[in-house]
């Protein structure tokens, strides 16, 4: 066909249509075609916008991705109908119309004052704040505008106001609030129409932090409200919170994040009393750039067991984030019945030590023997497992477990020939379900769920495939700016609760400049990078000051790669990889970073300041740092993996030995990891870089602890903070810090969709798609699929029968970079499915020679696993780990002796072999 298919899928901003209350006067405008002839190409676009009248405006142009708003900004309130279509040779069919509608653009729209109920301090009862308006007949459009301090639930003569949870949300309320728009048509009504908000403490007045904080935003919970209704003739009916409103207690006599909600059923709303106006800034109402947070998917219970103590035990088969609806009857007055939760069982029981001093309780008080549905809207827990006290016959269809989150589009799979790979990917899928709840949290369970920076400077490429994060994240750095210090440091949490003086820590504080970067390179935002470069710039400027004149940013305090395995657990500051050698790195690679963005933007002054900045930070750390030899200072996989992928070897030289070297490390850590959060999205790429791919699918498939998939063998659901989060014997871990939801180290998914599969973005918004799959022998297949800003991209792979079966499915508008397997070629193909068919260089097994080194046995994984099995049940150690450890610094030694005792398989053969070899 000749013709396009008409566009599809309209979004504004990064919102899919409808849009009501977009914050955006001018919101850009994407669309995705579905289908188009070969050899298409998109030449000009038209945009149609209805809204008093109808006017149309060609623009020639190949863009469809984020494209300028071509008409008048939109007024407040202001809503348009648009159409899309697309020129090639011919052009398409008109899109299907698509609403945007703006919220209240300034503060002088809000006659609605914040209204807090007189008396209810932090500890009383969570209380109900009302107003009632008699409204006319003919109503043909309302909308409530809302948000409050604390988390509000609204309800319209009687009926729940829309499905958000914990509305407005969290962000740094000093500096900006989110304000919701509802669409309230269908619940207004001629005559009285009653308002009234259900408030919660939740982050703005409950604890908060690990330092036993409440009350850190302010210690009055306040609604702010305001009800537009138009009528046939024209006239808008506004109704909002003000010195009218009344407040009553309502039955929830308890709320808390940390701790759970208590509900009393008997108690019956208090007469209503006086509200206060509170003067509060309304500049600081901004509408939302991403969804809130909604029931995004309901559980049923797998198991209902009996503790070896006689507790209750509810095992919904998945750690998730929530909370537990439960159905009751038949109880007396006054029974109490109670929910503890908890993510884990040690010794048959919740294990609630990871909690700390969370209590992730959620207690009811009944009123009588009538069936009543039991839920706590005001609090969120992060648990697999429940603890029910107070119902005798508890059965499975009477309970079920509410998955709260972001409400975000899944845009990102990926699945292979290994189950514990696919499980392992779920894993980190569920992770961040949990953790994607407002904020980019740490944890979902215990007194903390904070915005930890570095969490998702390393997290957010895995992140941006899997969903569609690009409002989320780009309301997540308003909030960095807004709490970024004068003197550019980045708080190590945003929104910022613990304020320390002058954070500054590398990896962490670079969620600045990293976290746009990545936004950007997978949604194509440029204007996100010029509204970030001026927090991207301070952060670098912050760092090279702590610098200094020789760019080497040493002492002080740094995180340092947390958890890397070989920290002790009650210290995990004492990783391997020396803090100012890391560092340092960081300053070179966000210098280049702000480079980069700097020219984008169109201020090519800066970006040659930044650029000329990160080449002679590489020279400073290449003189302080490296050997010739291509040696780090602190030989550590971290270091190394820094090293190499950031360009800070200035030879080719360097980088080969360093790769050798990083390859040796894992070699004799027993293909286990030993990389914390800072190495571990680096270290198979810098693997795979410097020829070491096979090695890079040892460690990624490694089942021995620590390694990514040992906390599948150990039944996880989600990833763990901690490599060993449970040891082997279904312990706790003894640290203070261990959590079993915890996305960081999930961070290498990003490295299983680009190279694994094989799908990577060449250009922002995989305009260009890489398609690069390091087939392997230790997998038959893999496959990754993602909804880019164009459409649907997917790549596929098979071996059999000798043959590599390459699928690569391109959406209208991209192209793709193809390298073919088994020919030494890259092809470019645009839209469209493409197959190519290939030799199998794994088709036959690698036979080892007998004159093979040390070395090249490990990597010759089947030789490797014979001949540590047979040394452990020999006895001459405890395990593969620790004969890699022992093989250290043999491995150019002839492994003939080896090699021939592992064919017997014969322990006592091995025994003699290793001890010969060893003793030297």
């Amino acid at each position: 066909m000749s013709q396009p298919a008409a566009p599809t899928a309209l979004r504004f901003e990064h919102l899919p249509a409808p849009v009501i209350g977009t914050g955006t006067a001018a919101p850009r405008i994407s669309w995705q075609v579905p289908a188009a002839a070969d050899g298409y190409t998109q030449t000009a676009y038209e945009v149609e916008i209805s809204r008093d009248g109808t006017q149309v405006f060609t623009v020639e142009s190949p863009e469809q991705v984020l494209v300028s708003w071509p008409g008048e900004p939109l007024r407040s309130r202001e809503s348009a109908q648009v159409r899309v279509r697309v020129r090639g040779d011919d052009w398409s069919d008109w899109s299907e119309p698509a609403t945007v509608e703006a919220g209240l653009l300034t503060a002088d729209d809000w006659t609605a004052r914040f209204v807090s109920p007189r008396d209810n301090p932090y500890g009383s009862p969570a209380p109900l704040v009302a107003g009632a308006t008699t409204l006319p007949d003919g109503i043909v459009k309302a909308r409530l505008y809302a948000t409050s301090h604390g988390v509000y639930i609204p309800e319209l003569n009687g009926q729940r106001v829309g499905i958000e949870e914990l509305a407005p949300g969290w962000t740094a309320y000093q500096y900006r609030l989110r304000y919701q728009t509802y669409d309230v048509t269908e619940l207004v009504r001629p005559g009285e129409n009653t308002l009234e908000f259900l408030l919660g403490n939740a982050w703005y007045r409950g604890r908060i932090g690990f330092k036993d904080q409440s009350q850190l935003y302010g210690n009055r919970l306040a609604i702010l409200a305001q009800l537009e209704v138009t009528t046939a003739d024209g006239q808008v009916h506004t109704f909002g919170s003000d010195d009218s409103w009344t407040s009553r207690e309502s039955n929830v006599i308890a709320d808390d994040l940390y701790d759970g909600q208590s509900t009393d059923l008997r108690r019956q709303p208090g007469e209503p009393a006086a509200v206060d106006v509170l003067d509060a800034d309304l500049t600081l109402l901004v509408a939302p750039d991403g969804p809130p947070v909604r029931i995004t998917d309901v559980l049923p219970a797998v198991t209902i067991t009996t503790s070896p103590a006689g507790k209750t035990l509810v095992d919904f088969g998945q750690n998730l984030v929530g909370r537990v609806r439960l159905k009751v009857r038949g109880h007396a007055a006054g029974d109490e019945i109670v929910l503890r939760h908890a993510e884990v069982l040690e010794d048959g029981e919740l294990g609630v030590r990871p909690l700390r001093t969370a209590k992730a309780i959620d207690s009811y008080i009944l009123a009588g023997p009538d069936e009543v549905t039991l839920d706590s809207p005001l609090t969120f827990h992060g648990f697999r497992y429940a603890e029910v006290t107070g119902v005798d016959d508890l059965q499975r269809q009477d309970l079920e477990a509410l998955v709260l989150g972001s409400d975000l589009h899944r845009t990102g799979w990926f699945e292979s020939s290994n189950e514990l790979l696919n499980q392992f990917h779920q894993n980190v899928v569920w992770g961040m379900r949990g953790n994607f709840l407002d904020v980019p949290t740490d944890c979902p369970q215990r007194d903390e769920r904070l915005g930890w920076t570095g969490d998702i400077q390393v997290f957010s490429p895995s992140a941006s495939f899997l969903y569609d994060t690009a409002g989320f994240l780009t309301n997540w750095l308003a909030d960095l700016s807004a709490e970024q210090q004068k003197d550019g440091s980045v708080p190590f949490v945003v929104p910022d609760v613990l304020r320390n003086e002058a954070p500054a820590t590398a990896a962490w504080g670079d969620a600045a400049t990293i976290v746009p970067w990545v936004v950007y390179e997978r949604s194509g935002d440029l204007g996100l990078l010029a509204r970030q470069l001026p927090s991207m710039r301070a952060w670098v400027d912050k760092m090279a000051d702590l610098a200094g004149g020789d760019l080497l940013w040493s002492g002080g305090f740094q995180f340092g790669d947390w958890l890397d395995p070989t920290a002790p657990p009650d210290n995990p500051f004492r990783a391997k990889a020396d803090p100012d050698v890391l560092a340092t790195a960081h300053l070179a690679r966000s210098a280049e970073v702000v480079g980069k963005a700097a020219e984008l933007v169109g201020q090519s002054d800066l970006a040659r300041e930044y650029t000329e900045l990160a080449a002679r930070v590489r020279q400073a750390f290449a003189a302080e740092y490296t050997t010739d030899g291509g040696r780090v200072l602190s030989d550590a996989a971290t270091i190394y993996a820094l090293a190499l992928q950031w360009a800070l070897l200035p030879n080719e030289s360097q980088r080969k030995r360093a790769g050798d070297r990083l390859a040796d490390l894992v070699r004799t850590s027993g293909f286990r990891i030993s990389t914390g959060f800072v190495g571990t999205p680096l270290v198979t790429d810098a693997l795979a870089d410097t020829g070491h791919p096979d090695l890079a699918y040892r460690l990624l498939l490694q089942t021995g602890c620590p390694s990514w998939l040992y906390a599948v063998t150990m039944g996880a659901t989600t990833i763990w903070e901690r490599w060993d989060s449970m040891l082997p014997d279904g312990s706790i871990n003894p640290g203070q810090m261990t959590s079993f939801n915890h996305y960081a180290l999930g961070a290498v998914a990003d490295w299983m969709h680009r190279r694994v599969a094989g799908l990577a973005a060449a250009e922002p918004a995989y305009r260009t798609i890489d398609v690069r799959p390091l087939y392997t022998e230790q997998l038959t297949s893999a496959s990754a699929k993602h909804l880019t800003p164009y459409g649907t991209a997917s790549v596929a792979w098979a071996r059999s029968d000798g043959q590599i079966k390459l699928i690569v499915t391109v959406p209208v508008g991209a192209r793709a970079k193809v390298e073919v397997p088994g020919a030494d070629e890259v092809v470019e193909v645009g839209h469209g499915t493409h197959t190519w068919t290939g030799a199998d260089p794994y088709a036959q097994p690698t036979v080892l020679a007998a004159d093979s080194t040390v070395r090249q046995l490990m990597d010759h994984e089947a030789t490797w696993t014979a001949l540590a099995a047979a040394a452990v049940e020999s006895g001459f150690v405890g395990d593969d780990a620790d004969l890699a450890g022992r093989l250290e610094r043999y491995l150019d030694q002839s492994a003939a002796a080896l090699i021939e005792a592992a064919g017997t398989r014969n322990p006592e053969a091995v025994h003699t072999a290793l001890g010969a070899l060893l003793n030297h």
